[in-house]
């Protein structure tokens, strides 16, 4: 308890006196950094990647580390710190924008390393005095803006921390989707697009190119992972599959290269996309073993890289894809590089650096074993580097829109004016005592247009409008490569159309000069459907044929559709056909049959009426009434003929009349045998002692009556029937699906019923009143005709049933019209067939003496 009072007490007396004795704040030290300067009323931070720090001293957390020298001194990053340096010296020759107002900088090296990036931008935002003795705050910040950091690792730390005091950071080449997140990064823009952006560019040329089965390899790093899970999630809105997903080793390790090239040479993915910037270890790998033939898809980061443009990766990554930066122009930046001379001032000792990996020469150089002293007079406009090559800008330009946009921000917080501006109580920032959030407000809502043509601001996640050139990576005369550009990829166009591409410029490292195929399955053509296979990603499936009646007409469609009713698939399932309307039909061999067989049928009756009608006189033709044997042949010629309204397209008058004409017909058929039947026992009767009055009281005008009366109940069944119910036409597709079956619809089956039931009935009694008189004597035997007739009419309509009930469409029809022509003929033949033999071939027999002594001989 003494002990924590005494420290605290002892800390408190050593505030006091600190205070005390001093009223400013002191830096507590100062970080070894490489740099520019240059003074000005406001000043703006830059962070490039100038050179690479290869060893990272080690945390031991109880000593200060000691940063080791930068290496690798990189001429293109250094031409975009001097963008930075270009830009700032234009505008502050510019009249129109900040006028009266001088812009400074301030400029660090990072070593491509997250500990020097973040001590520089912490000396940035600290400033540069020593002490700072308005404790009030007050008066412009350090910096009020930095353009910087390229790395998307190091963008994410810094922007974390200066987010907290909402300082803004533009950065020109970090492109982690996860720098979108306004909640995380309030202050954080980029002139470059985000890898969201970038991802959905690159599946514009997949989805172009209809490659839906690639491979995806990336670095592991925040941009490589987070550019991954992007490109997952826009390939399964565009419908396509990752055959293999891979992380390049940070260390390059040789197993695993083996291994993932292993995976690349397996795989039937023909197209591979990478995210990283650095791919030489697998590329030689890739050469070693001879794996080729493959489409590359190359992120903004390995698109326009040197490194791989030897011609030694010709064979492999020739005809490669990608998608780089926006290319601009900035008129003047070429005169301003070969004009940079060194100086003294410690505060540019970037440039001296560059002075002596330029010329290889020393500024402190003791004797000629140390190298050649540099005068700083050297000419650089002698030289040819990334440094002094204007024709490719593109990091360079974003450098240029990131400084203007700071620029042209801090001029529309100068314009405002008091009482109309956007803070609390219409007020307007004070230049004098300027806060960065304030500048933040301003540069969310900087419009502008680039001197090339481009159109700069940011949307509500800081993020810039995409636009990327499509690069095709072409050989040279000599064997090397060169990228060209061949196409834009604009989000921002109007039209609609986001990729444009000129295909002719396009340059394939395959045998056939196209495009190479990259699909797990081949697209299904219309008639069929995709089905998954099972336990393979969605891009891989079977195509499956569409079952009758139903169709596809699209490419890869999920499933098939059925044909609305009245219609039926194609022979390729492609699309819907009106579906074939079958009825018997007079065409048809079966209706010319059917047709053929009922005019003759008709021509017989025909024959048999004349031949009667001729030799009327005769016995034959006078036993048992010849004029009910009239009748029955002219009732028979009327069964056959009703047989016509049942072929042909069934209409509203021919289904009423075909059962109608039918039914009386046979009707009459039936009661004129009846009847006939009745008169050969009354004859008999007549013929005995006993009953010699029976034929007295069934005499011709009983017998016609009788056929009238029972046709004429028949006539009424037909009346009440088509008054009710009556048939008509009706289109059935429930016998056969692909076919509609136009045909006559009873209407009511019970007056159907009612109607085949009488003309049963009749033939039931006609044949046993048959069969009981077909003992009768010979001249009186006619009733054995008439048994055998009515057996056949009996086992005809008999069959006919099941027949009907099974038989499908217009077979129905044909049965139906095979069993009415089957009983007339039945009839025809077993009661007119005999007595036309004997009228004919034997007329000797056509006698009454040949007839009564027919039956006293057999006596």
């Amino acid at each position: 308890m003494w002990i924590a009072l005494n420290i605290c007490l002892y800390l408190s007396f050593n505030y006091i006196t600190s205070t005390l004795i001093s009223d400013s704040c002191q830096l507590q030290g100062r970080f070894k950094l490489n740099g520019m300067y240059q003074d000005g009323d406001f000043i703006i931070g830059g962070l490039f990647e100038v050179q690479h720090l290869k060893v990272f001293p080690e945390l031991t957390f109880r000593i200060e580390p000691e940063l080791s020298q930068c290496e690798e001194f990189y001429m293109a990053s250094f031409q975009q710190a001097l963008t930075m340096v270009f830009a700032i010296n234009e505008i502050n020759n510019d009249k129109d924008l900040l006028p009266n107002i001088t812009l400074g900088y301030q400029i660090y090296d990072n070593c491509l390393r997250l500990g020097v990036a973040f001590r520089a931008a912490i000396s940035l935002v600290s400033g540069t005095e020593k002490s700072f003795l308005n404790l009030n705050c007050t008066g412009p910040p350090p910096v009020i803006g930095i353009v910087g950091d390229p790395g998307s690792t190091q963008s994410i730390a810094i922007s974390s921390v200066l987010g907290l005091f909402r300082i803004p950071m533009v950065s020109y080449y970090a492109t982690c989707s996860c720098l979108s997140d306004r909640k995380k990064y309030p202050s954080f823009f980029r002139t470059i697009p985000s890898d969201a952006f970038q991802v959905r560019a690159m599946v514009q040329i997949l989805r172009h190119f209809g490659w839906s089965w690639v491979g995806l390899l990336y670095s592991d790093d925040d941009y490589g992972i987070y550019a991954a899970q992007s490109f997952h999630q826009e390939m399964q809105l565009f419908g396509g599959c990752v055959a293999f997903s891979e992380i390049l080793p940070y260390d390059n390790n040789h197993r695993d290269i083996q291994r993932i090239v292993g995976i690349i040479q397996t795989s039937t993915a023909k197209v591979v996309v990478a995210f990283s910037t650095d791919l030489s270890s697998l590329m030689d790998e890739l050469l070693l073993q001879n794996v080729t033939g493959r489409q590359w898809i190359a992120s903004e980061a390995w698109t326009t890289t040197p490194i791989l443009q030897t011609p030694q990766y010709l064979p492999l990554l020739g005809g490669t894809l990608g998608i780089a930066i926006r290319r601009g122009h900035i008129q003047g930046l070429h005169d301003f590089l070969i004009h940079l001379h060194p100086d003294n001032n410690p505060k540019h000792s970037t440039i001296k650096i560059f002075w002596e990996k330029m010329f290889g020469c020393k500024f402190e150089a003791l004797d000629a074993q140390e190298g050649t002293k540099c005068s700083g007079q050297e000419d650089l406009s002698s030289t040819e580097t990334a440094y002094t090559d204007v024709s490719e800008l593109r990091a360079s330009y974003n450098v240029h829109k990131a400084v203007y946009a700071l620029a042209h921000a801090l001029h529309d917080l100068m314009q405002c004016e008091e009482g109309r501006g956007p803070f609390s109580g219409n007020s307007c920032a004070d230049i004098t005592n300027l806060k960065p959030w304030q500048l933040v407000h301003y540069l969310q809502k900087v419009n502008f247009t680039t001197g090339f043509g481009d159109h700069v601001s940011f949307d509500e996640n800081g993020d810039a409008l995409a636009i990327y050139d499509v690069m095709n990576w072409h050989p040279r005369s000599d064997g090397s490569i060169i990228v060209r550009t061949v196409g834009v990829v604009n989000e921002g166009v109007t039209t609609g159309k986001v990729l444009t591409l000129d295909e002719d410029a396009l340059y394939w490292n395959f045998e056939t000069k196209k495009p190479p195929q990259s699909l797990c399955s081949e697209s299904c053509p219309p008639g069929t459907r995709r089905t998954r296979r099972k336990g393979f990603p969605i891009c891989c499936f079977d195509c499956l044929p569409c079952g009758d009646g139903e169709i596809s007409n699209t490419t890869n469609s999920p499933e098939c559709f059925m044909c609305p009713d009245e219609f039926w698939s194609s022979p390729e399932n492609d699309h819907c056909v009106p579906k074939e309307v079958e009825f018997l039909s007079y065409e048809d061999p079966l209706g010319i049959s059917l047709t053929t067989a009922s005019l003759l049928g008709t021509s017989f009756c025909a024959l048999v009426m004349v031949i009667f009608a001729h030799h009327r006189n005769t016995p034959v033709v006078r036993a048992n009434n010849s004029e009910l044997s009239f009748l029955l042949l002219l009732s028979l010629k009327l069964c056959f003929l009703c047989v016509l309204l049942f072929i042909g397209q069934p209409q509203s008058w021919t289904c009423q009349l075909r059962h109608a004409v039918f039914g009386i017909s046979f009707v009459l058929c039936i009661s004129s045998i009846l009847v006939k039947t009745m008169v050969v026992i009354a004859v008999f009767k007549s013929s005995r002692p006993e009953g010699k009055s029976a034929i007295k009281w069934f005499g011709s005008a009983q017998q016609r009556g009788t056929v009238l009366a029972l046709t004429s109940t028949q006539v009424a069944i037909c009346t009440v029937w088509l008054s009710t119910a009556s048939p008509t036409p009706h289109k059935n597709n429930q016998y056969i699906r692909s076919k509609i079956v136009y045909e006559c619809a009873v209407g009511s089956v019970a007056g159907f019923s009612v109607l085949l039931g009488y003309i049963g009935l009749l033939a039931a009694v006609s044949f046993l009143l048959a069969f009981m008189a077909r003992k009768l004597p010979d001249n009186f035997n006619e009733a054995k005709f008439i048994t055998f007739s009515m057996l056949i009419f009996c086992a005809v309509w008999i069959t006919f049933v099941p027949a009907y009930v099974s038989s499908p469409g217009k077979y129905a029809v044909a049965v139906e019209i095979f069993a009415i022509l089957a009983s007339s003929f039945g009839l025809l033949v077993a009661i007119f067939a005999p007595k036309c033999y004997i009228i004919i071939l034997h007329p000797e027999r056509n006698t009454k003496k040949a007839i009564m002594g027919r039956s006293t001989h057999k006596k």
